[in-house]
């Protein structure tokens, strides 16, 4: 186990190292000149020139990616160039909504999801799989802009059951900022239950012909007790591969959400870094969701084992 890990941080390092140098090349393919959105339309020649001395912009962009680096390196992430603000301060400011959005969609997509999952693959061929697989359709095919604004309209504005738009900090007020955060998680994580449910049914069907399984019926084991016991719990193999190649899903996900819902969140930082050519704001964007990506890729591995204790990770016995 400790080779195997020192082997995936050793390459989740050099997937880090290729994914700053794709970002900081690609990030300044953008159109548009930073210093000119900085200083604005009539800023004079010698005000763009002193800005972009400013920002390094007039050096090489080999010394420009080196020195952003050696800057990361210490926990210096730069300056937005279009407010002044500290890129952790922003980050800091952030991260956490989309965080708690996040969470709050993987959960309830994952407990929808396995739940009607396992109630298909009981009641095959009868109206509760029906219900189930309608809802997957619903959910694979309708988009989440399209879902979401229906929800605005017909139980925040016309029920008033949940908030239209806003944000209250879980860490302020945990009732209110669960409330607010209720319906646009529900939204974003009914893409992800369809594909949980799908995959579960699918799985447990499979699941259930194994030689085990009918040898823990023919024990006299009950029919609730194998499903669970036995299908649910080796199914779950499936759904803790399909929850971390979907996570990326939430958070490009999360980036429309927040858009509708108003949600002061990461998404909505992106969107702005990007419209407004902030260099230093779209680096560090990017290069924490890489971070992201790794850890929950590791976090998968390991999970393995730990669900079936059979799966040795890195292959050692």
């Amino acid at each position: 186990m400790t080779r195997y890990l020192l082997t995936r941080l050793w390459q989740s390092a050099i997937t880090l190292i290729l994914a700053s140098l794709v970002v900081f090349i690609g990030v300044r393919q953008l159109p548009g000149d930073p210093a000119l959105a900085m200083a604005g339309e009539e800023a004079s020649p010698e005000r763009l020139a002193e800005i972009r001395t400013q920002l390094g912009l007039d050096e090489s962009i080999v010394t420009q990616y080196f020195s952003f680096i050696g800057n990361m390196l210490r926990g210096d992430l730069g300056e937005s160039t279009r407010t002044g603000t500290a890129v952790t301060d922003l980050i800091a400011s952030t991260l956490p909504v989309t965080l708690w959005l996040s969470a709050y969609a993987l959960i309830v997509a994952i407990v929808v999801g396995v739940l009607l999952g396992v109630i298909a693959e009981r009641f095959r061929g009868k109206w509760p799989e029906w219900i189930a697989n309608a809802f997957a359709l619903i959910g694979l095919s309708v988009p989440n802009f399209w879902l979401g604004i229906l929800a605005i309209l017909y139980l925040a504005v016309g029920l008033g059951w949940f908030p239209a738009s806003g944000y209250v900090p879980i860490e302020e007020n945990p009732i209110a900022g669960i409330h607010s955060l209720t319906l646009p998680a529900f939204i974003l994580g009914t893409g992800l239950a369809a594909v949980i449910m799908r995959q579960t049914r699918a799985s447990m069907i499979e699941t259930m012909k194994m030689d085990y399984v009918r040898t823990a019926r023919a024990k006299g084991l009950g029919r609730g007790t194998v499903l669970f016991r036995y299908g649910l719990r080796n199914s779950l193999i499936v759904v803790v591969t399909i929850v971390g190649l979907q996570l990326g899903g939430l958070i490009s996900g999360a980036v429309v959400t927040e858009r509708i819902f108003a949600l002061p969140g990461f998404g909505k930082l992106t969107l702005d870094s990007v419209f407004t050519r902030d260099y230093p704001v779209i680096q560090a964007v990017v290069l924490i969701i890489t971070v992201g990506y790794i850890l929950i890729n590791l976090a998968v591995d390991i999970l393995y084992s730990v669900i079936n204790p059979k799966i040795r990770v890195g292959g050692s016995n």
